[in-house]
Parts: C-alpha cells; sequence; structure tokens
C-alpha cells in the first residue's frame, strides 16, 4: 500500500538525490497544465449509487442566512440544493452550483403542550430520534432509510408505510423558504398559503428550504415483528394486515415463491429482541443464488424457499425511531410507483410474473408499502390512499431493461413515481397525474422566473424551454 507517508517520503528522496530529476518533473507538469486550459477543476459529485454524477463550477455550505442569501446572488447557475444524495433521478446534478445544507442543520425551538418542533432543514433524520426523545417527542412515522437530510426528504415526499399514516410532509405545520433572489419567505397553511402547499413537497425548485416545524407524537416503545411466509399467503392478507397494524409493509423475493412481512405497533413491553437477520447480508446470499442456480428457476425456487421456510419469526421492541430504519450497505438503482391502493395487489401479480418469466438476473426483494391520501399539490399521495411498489436493481448491474419492462405497469394502473426514485416522465404525464400541477408551475415561476434553480432534469419536468 502506498500512503501518503511513503508518497511524500519518495518525493523527498528524489528531490534530494536527483534534483534535476525533481525539476524536469516540475517542468513537465507545469507544461500539461498550460495546455489544458478547459480543465476544470471542480469537486465531483455523485450520488449513493453512482448512476447520478456531476462536476459542479463551485460546491458551497453556507453556515447561516445571511451567507446563503449572499451566495445565492453570487455563485454560478443553475443552483442545485444537496442533501445525502440518496435520490435516483437527476435532481441534484449541475454545471452550476451545488448547495449543502450540512451547516444548517439541529433542533432550533420545541414546545412541549403542542409536540411541534424548530428544526434546521439540513438535519440528518438519523440524527434526530435520540435528540427529540430527549426532548418528549418523536417522529409521527419514518422511512426505512433513515440518512436522508430532512429537506431532500420532504423535498421528494419521502415516505414510510402505514395504511392509516401520511408521507413526511404531512407533518409539516410551517417552513422557512429562501427564494432565489434571497428573499425569506415564512409559510403556513394561513401565511403564504400557496408557497407552503408548493413548498412542502417542491423538487428543490423553489429555492431553499432553511427550517421547519413539524407535528410530532410522544416517544414511545415499537414492537417490530418479521416474519416469512408463502406469497400467496400474504396476498391473500395484505389488507387485513395493512389495516390492523399501525405500520405494514412486506416484501416479494424473486424466484422463490416466499415474502417477507414486517409490521409495526405502539408497546408498553420493555426493550428486547430476539436474534437479528441482517438485512445486507440476506440480499449478498440471494445474489449468490441467483449466480449459482440462475440456469435453473426451479431449483432456485425450492432452495430459496426450503431455506426461507426454516427463518425464525424475528421480534425487537425499542424506541420507535431505532427500529424504523435499517442500514443499507448494498446499494442499487430503484424505481418506485404509488398507485391507487386498490390497483396495488394486482400491479404486482403482474410485476411478479414479468421479472419470472423474463429477468432471471433479478434477485433484490420487491419492497411494498401503504400510504395514505393527503392533500400537497405536488405529492404522489394527493387525495387518493396508495398502495406503493419498488423494484430495485444491483447497482454494477444495467438496470435500464428491467425497470422499462415493469414501469408501463405501473402506468397503466395510474402510478405516479416517488420524486427521487427512477422513472422517464415528462412534463406532459406529470400535468395529467396531478390536479394541481398548473398551481405548482405558476408559484414556481413566481419564485424563480429566471430558472435559477433548474438544472436539466427540472427542466423536462416542468416543461420549461
Amino acid at each position: 500500500m502506498l500512503n501518503r507517508r511513503h508518497f511524500l517520503g519518495g518525493l523527498a528522496g528524489i528531490g534530494a538525490a536527483a534534483p534535476s530529476v525533481a525539476l524536469v518533473t516540475r517542468a513537465l507538469i507545469a507544461d500539461a497544465v498550460a495546455q489544458t486550459p478547459t480543465a476544470k477543476r471542480g469537486i465531483a459529485w455523485r450520488n449513493w449509487s453512482g448512476v447520478q454524477q456531476c462536476t459542479p463550477a463551485a460546491r458551497v455550505a453556507p453556515a447561516d442566512i445571511a451567507e446563503l442569501q449572499e451566495l445565492l446572488a453570487s455563485t454560478p447557475t443553475p443552483i442545485r440544493p444537496v442533501g445525502a444524495g440518496h435520490s435516483f433521478t437527476a435532481l441534484v446534478p449541475t454545471d452550476g452550483t451545488i448547495l449543502s445544507l450540512s451547516r444548517l442543520s439541529g433542533i432550533v425551538a420545541h414546545d412541549p403542550d403542542t409536540l411541534q418542533v424548530e428544526i434546521r432543514a439540513g438535519s440528518r433524520l438519523s440524527d434526530l430520534g435520540a435528540p427529540l426523545e430527549a426532548i418528549g417527542q418523536a417522529m409521527v412515522n419514518m422511512p426505512d432509510i433513515d440518512e436522508q437530510v430532512l429537506a431532500g426528504a420532504l423535498a421528494t415526499c419521502t415516505h414510510g408505510t402505514g395504511a392509516g399514516l401520511g408521507a413526511m410532509p404531512t407533518t409539516v405545520e410551517a417552513l422557512q423558504l429562501v427564494s432565489p433572489n434571497g428573499e425569506i419567505i415564512e409559510c403556513d397553511r394561513d401565511n403564504n398559503a400557496e408557497v407552503f402547499q408548493a413548498a412542502r413537497v417542491s423538487l428543490g425548485a423553489l429555492g431553499v428550504l432553511t427550517q421547519v416545524r413539524l407535528q410530532n407524537i410522544a416517544p414511545h416503545q415499537s414492537r417490530r415483528e418479521s416474519w416469512i411466509l408463502p406469497f400467496e399467503e400474504l396476498l391473500e392478507n395484505a389488507d387485513h394486515l395493512a389495516d390492523s397494524n399501525r405500520n405494514f409493509e412486506f416484501y416479494y423475493i424473486p424466484f422463490s415463491g416466499m415474502a417477507l412481512a414486517d409490521t409495526h405497533n405502539f408497546t408498553d413491553e420493555p426493550a428486547h429482541s430476539t436474534e437479528r437477520e441482517d438485512p445486507n447480508e440476506m440480499v449478498e446470499l440471494l445474489r449468490q443464488v441467483r449466480d449459482w442456480l440462475g440456469w435453473s428457476p426451479w431449483l432456485r425456487e425450492k432452495v430459496l424457499s426450503t431455506g426461507m421456510g426454516r427463518i425464525d419469526k424475528e421480534v425487537v421492541v425499542e424506541s420507535s425511531w431505532r427500529n424504523y430504519a435499517s442500514e443499507r450497505n448494498v446499494r442499487f438503482n430503484e424505481m418506485e410507483y404509488h398507485l391507487p391502493r386498490e390497483y396495488g395487489l394486482q400491479a404486482l401479480r403482474e410485476i411478479r410474473d414479468t421479472i419470472e418469466k423474463n429477468y432471471p438476473d433479478v434477485f433484490f426483494p420487491i419492497e411494498v408499502r401503504y400510504v395514505a391520501a393527503d392533500d400537497i399539490w405536488l405529492s404522489p399521495f394527493y387525495q387518493r390512499d396508495t398502495c406503493s411498489i419498488a423494484v430495485h436493481r444491483y447497482y454494477e448491474e444495467d438496470h435500464r431493461a428491467y425497470f422499462e419492462a415493469v414501469e408501463p405497469i405501473f402506468r397503466k394502473y395510474q402510478g405516479r413515481p416517488h420524486w427521487g426514485k427512477l422513472n422517464s416522465l415528462t412534463a406532459a404525464d406529470f400535468a395529467g397525474l396531478y390536479p394541481q400541477w398548473q398551481q405548482f408551475t405558476r408559484v414556481r415561476q413566481q419564485l424563480d422566473p429566471d430558472g435559477k434553480f433548474l438544472n436539466p432534469y427540472l427542466k423536462r419536468v416542468f416543461g420549461v424551454s
């Protein structure tokens, strides 16, 4: 291994033993730089899976609102706010400026009577559980990955699961937005109400979200139960499980005939746990079985169903914020669509048939969640209870053919794509899916008439030439 100390020592040795070599080397480097006038000096950015990348002219991280306002007036455009990079769509890539909210984080204030809290929008979800518990609060619901930054989670309408629970933006009571021209806008349902409606799910197209007031609940213990069962048996009971548990989701394991069910419910039990399975190890095992037995779907299913049938039920009781999220170390690319709940299981059957007839390389589980309707303009759950279905492909494998085969099924059942997950839709498609689309685009045009926050992807989304 050539570490930094050895490298510097080697340079020192060259300089001491052969100064002419060092001089020639420096001259060659200088000459190469001089002959490359267009070389970029920016720091490259890539998202978690690597499917989105760019080298912006500038990367900035303001420490306060005043510095943010100065940067909005002077930094190269397009300007794109960035969080944790857990979105798969091209929301961030720009040759202008990437603006990080990492220095605008933490709890600002809280109300013990209303259980509301003011939080800076650059806070990571994973950093909020313990501080909230310390002040007697907990989030109403959480997603199964908690690495996201709050602003990004709201901008893309990140959600957990629960038939009676809305996505994260439904818990927003007020927010502070700094518009592209530097204006500080405070808004809620009564003040700047249209901006509030648009900014709760905005794709980061209205400016920079800097502070949020969330409605929380009291801290609680959560009992999480996970168990394996035959896929057909799960489908027969899915609606009942969704309606009889606070949180319910399930995963279909391709080429196995089996599914994993997962429920959460409040409990007064003390914290305890059975032996836990590592989900990352499980995914790696599924990949190995694919590699070994992909030539025989029958044998592959026999091996997987037999092995999974021997896995015991897993029970974990602990604070809700510890129980919701799981660590995802196996990277992937993802497509997720939100369908009217009544069509979800039918669509899932078609997706399963498509995969198992045509895509034997697929091994990642298919994730199914439930989310309640809301009234937010660009929420995929606008005015309809939803069944969300997500398909994944290992990040080193080409996802395009698989996703292109599944997407028509999602669209057949009036699906709306997750704003942070891969899809092929354009402005005309979105206008047909969202009843308040024109209202949102009008507010966007008012706040950013010059398109300072529109990268090429968002221009396509909003139909801006």
